[in-house]
């Protein structure tokens, strides 16, 4: 990319390098409302409907799993699967510490004990090497967790898995759609879980879907979300000849409304993943050029399908005269690029006091709970002060001139770091 004239920085009260909006979200067509009206007047809300049941089936297919099951929200969908697997209370289950806090509620709440391990400093995934640290003979599972815009070392952690005979539920919240030398996220381990919440890149507001291939842990999810009842024989039908399952069951069913717009999303998502996976590598490509302290992490090649709840941006402040990321930051949200940082870390999140009487752990065993009140783990806790950044992928479906303006909305805090610095510190003075 050719240099450009500088401009007055947007902070100082020049114009904003960027005046193109970011896409709308979510998205929706003609054929989601038709159906949604349809399924309005027919009275048919829940209890395995038609679109529910061709979801199912579709995003089985989509991922490239055996069998699907829907339930409300993508934190029952980790539980249930926990239990599936064969999680009881006592185990402990490893999960990273940087996640979104229900990964680790999750666990907590079906009764197992929560192990926190460190993460890879560049991917912001669970790091192999600190998981298998982590593993003692109370460990059951693992939840690595594919997060933003890139997916565990997944061969490292099924080897660590079979290593030491434990289940793997993976987190696939934010990558419906990525690929691990071929196969889907969320397919490898001994069972997937996915969000549909609002923000996720396939949703229906709120929802979530586990994905398996053994019949043993379908019919367990399917009866734990149906209160109770399974299909007598899953092989012949996911859904028909229910028997009551002889589990402790609960209800943790979707709607249909939801499944019309989950149908409706999957038809799309192909192409919108194809899209997020242009712009990545244009913008990666372009920052390169730029220079500076803001990157793209690097991808690992045995990622075959990378889907985008964020593209994951690395910050290098050594590269920035000492301009501290949130600084930077706000610099280039004057220019009207949204950026954004990371998750808090699970044990400082103050959505997650897990000291609070409404939390299991101050009623456990305190010889059998991490310390989470003092614990840091180092990369985690770099990447969440320092240099971990992200972009919605909201913004990743943006047009060709939306990705140069925000190019040029880098380049040009790139080429004033100095000046965003003063300004900011002034600030802070002025303010006291």
């Amino acid at each position: 990319m050719a240099a450009v004239k500088s401009r007055e920085l947007a902070l100082a009260g020049g114009a904003p390098a960027v005046t193109m909006s970011a896409p709308r979200w979510p998205v929706t067509g003609k054929a989601d409302e038709k159906r949604m009206a349809e399924v309005v007047r027919s009275g048919n809300w829940s209890w395995l409907g038609v679109h529910e049941r061709a979801f199912c089936e579709e995003y089985a297919r989509f991922i490239g799993g055996k069998y699907c099951v829907c339930l409300a929200n993508g934190t029952v969908t980790i539980q249930c699967a926990l239990q599936a697997v064969g999680v009881v209370p006592g185990d402990e289950v490893i999960v990273p510490g940087m996640t979104w806090v229900a990964t680790a509620q999750a666990a907590l709440d079906v009764g197992a004990n929560v192990v926190l391990a460190d993460i890879d400093p560049e991917t912001l995934c669970i790091d192999p090497n600190a998981l298998e640290k982590a593993v003692t003979r109370r460990t059951r599972a693992i939840i690595p967790v594919h997060l933003y815009g890139c997916m565990c070392d997944m061969d490292a952690i099924m080897k660590i898995a079979a290593k030491h005979k434990l289940k793997v539920v993976e987190d696939v919240a934010h990558q419906q759609g990525s690929r691990w030398r071929n196969k889907g996220a969320g397919a490898i381990g001994d069972a997937g879980s996915y969000s549909f919440q609002q923000s996720k890149i396939l949703t229906s507001g709120e929802g979530g879907a586990v994905i398996c291939n053994d019949r043993s842990i379908y019919e367990t999810i399917f009866a734990l979300k149906q209160v109770g009842w399974k299909p007598k024989d899953a092989g012949k039908s996911w859904f028909d000849n229910l028997e009551p399952g002889n589990r402790y069951g609960h209800n943790y069913r979707i709607t249909e409304m939801q499944c019309v717009l989950l149908r409706g999303g999957l038809s799309r998502l192909a192409g919108q993943n194809r899209r997020r996976e242009d712009f990545a590598n244009a913008f990666a490509h372009g920052l390169k050029e730029i220079g500076g302290p803001l990157r793209a992490v690097r991808r690992d090649p045995r990622v075959t399908g990378q889907a985008y709840y964020a593209m994951t941006l690395a910050y290098d402040p050594g590269r920035a005269g000492g301009l501290a990321r949130g600084d930077y930051l706000a610099a280039l949200k004057a220019e009207g690029c949204s950026f954004g940082g990371i998750y808090w870390p699970v044990y400082a999140s103050p959505l997650l006091n897990l000291f609070d009487s409404t939390s299991p752990i101050p009623f456990r065993d305190p010889k059998r709970v991490k310390e989470f009140r003092s614990m840091k783990l180092p990369n985690v806790e770099r990447a969440f002060r320092e240099t971990a950044v992200t972009l919605s992928h909201t913004h990743m479906l943006g047009s060709r001139a939306y990705l140069k303006q925000i190019l040029a909305a880098v380049r040009k805090v790139n080429d004033n770091l100095k000046k965003v610095k003063d300004i900011c510190e002034a600030r802070r003075k002025a303010a006291g």
